[in-house]
């Protein structure tokens, strides 16, 4: 029993700077994780690929705003206020940026509309092979047909 209360103890030692991180609403933001959410301005390639002169002043706002304690939506809006729209990696959901979503998923599903009806068609266009006759025997001129050419080649 003594040992369970250790391993309890030990636990919510652990447990207890976890739970506080869990907590804060707002994380802190971080240069590494905008740097794959924003764009170059001038290149338009993600900012952590880019090393041009205005990806490095961008870098520059962006660490000035951390340490104001901005979130990442804050620092988003002040680089798309900034530089405009184009400088996020991500369309936003609204407007016609929705369409940057939605096309996707449109063609995605006609394909497999397609793909389903293609198969309906082609299924239905095949003979049905379990109810098939046996063919029939030949008829009698088409026996003696078949004895005629048999002879005439030696078969």
């Amino acid at each position: 029993m003594k040992r369970f209360g250790v391993l309890l103890l030990i636990l919510f030692a652990f447990a207890g700077p976890a739970l506080a991180i869990a907590d804060e609403p707002n994380p802190r933001a971080s240069l590494p994780q905008l740097e794959d959410e924003v764009m170059c301005p001038v290149c338009g390639t993600l900012l952590g690929l880019s090393h041009s002169p205005a990806a490095e002043r961008e870098r520059v706002f962006i660490r000035k705003l951390i340490a104001e304690g901005k979130t990442d939506e804050e620092i988003k809006d002040a680089l798309v206020a900034e530089y405009g729209g184009q400088v996020l990696a991500l369309p936003e959901n609204r407007g016609i940026d929705v369409w940057a979503y939605a096309v996707p998923v449109i063609g995605l599903v006609l394909g497999l509309i397609g793909v389903i009806a293609a198969i309906v068609v082609w299924r239905r266009r095949r003979p049905d092979r379990g109810n098939e006759n046996p063919e029939a025997a030949p008829s009698p001129e088409e026996d003696d047909r078949l004895d005629e050419d048999m002879a005439r080649f030696d078969l």
